[in-house]
């Protein structure tokens, strides 16, 4: 099982968009998810549910060609301060 899988299986929704809508688009984002994971969506809502949570709380702001940046209020999520999936 590959690093992206295990985040996926493993993390709620808002942590993993926080992280990878950072570097992937909107469309590979939820491929990436529905792939490894399609349960979690039906658990935590809708991907764009994600991303209006994150927005609104300013984790996430609007970037350019798909990707989301750091918002205000980015700060790493749990997993990758401990350094879980190395």
């Amino acid at each position: 099982m590959n690093k992206v899988e295990q985040i996926v299986k493993n993390e709620p929704l808002d942590d993993i968009v926080a992280v990878f809508a950072l570097v992937k688009p909107n469309p590979h984002l939820d491929m990436m998810i529905r792939r490894y994971n399609s349960e979690i969506l039906r658990e935590y809502g809708s991907l764009e549910s994600a991303y209006s949570r994150l927005f609104a709380a300013g984790v996430l702001a609007i970037g350019d060609r798909g990707l989301a940046i750091k918002g205000p209020n980015w700060s790493p999520p749990q997993f990758m301060i401990e350094n879980r999936y190395s």
